[in-house]
């Protein structure tokens, strides 16, 4: 029993009735560690919503550096003089230029020489921009940049670049 009178006895009564913590101390913390949890939860339901788009990116960029490889390695100038526009059909059996890539443009990403789009790559679009460009001391006539930007199906564009010059 604690009595009014000041005595050691009555500091250890007062300080047994500080023990514990009141109601508003409760309900503080249950509201501080509910918004803490509600926002680790949200973080972590943003990165699992997005955690199919790298294999996305990925996908489209090997399809653009692939492209512009090929772009690459064609010839600059004809040797015969005979070029044709690329089109998916004849990308593997006619020769071409460099130049001839500049309108090539696809729904869905075409192995070289298939007919029909790569299982699982039919919504992502490629396109082709070749631009003459001087290089230092190389004119724009003897060289472009090749720009290939491929589309992912969630519409993100990557885009690939690369120079070729005639050489």
């Amino acid at each position: 029993m604690c009595i009014e009178t000041p005595s050691a006895l009555n500091r250890q009564c007062r300080s047994h009735y500080m023990l514990g913590a009141s109601l508003i101390e409760l309900i503080m913390f249950i509201v501080i560690v509910g918004v803490a949890l509600a926002g680790i939860t949200l973080v972590l339901n943003t990165t699992n919503k997005s955690s199919a788009d790298p294999l996305l990116r990925k996908q489209a960029m090997a399809a653009a550096s692939s492209m512009l490889e090929e772009i690459e390695l064609q010839d600059f100038i004809s040797a015969s003089g005979a070029t044709a526009v690329v089109t998916t059909a004849n990308r593997a059996t006619s020769y071409h230029i460099v130049n001839d890539y500049g309108t090539y443009a696809t729904t869905g990403i075409y192995p070289f020489g298939g007919m029909a789009p790569s299982p699982g790559l039919q919504n992502y679009n490629v396109s082709v921009a070749i631009t003459p460009t001087a290089l230092g001391d190389i004119a724009a006539a003897s060289a472009v940049m090749i720009d290939v930007t491929v589309t992912t199906p969630g519409g993100e564009a990557i885009t690939a670049s690369g120079y070729r010059a005639a050489y």
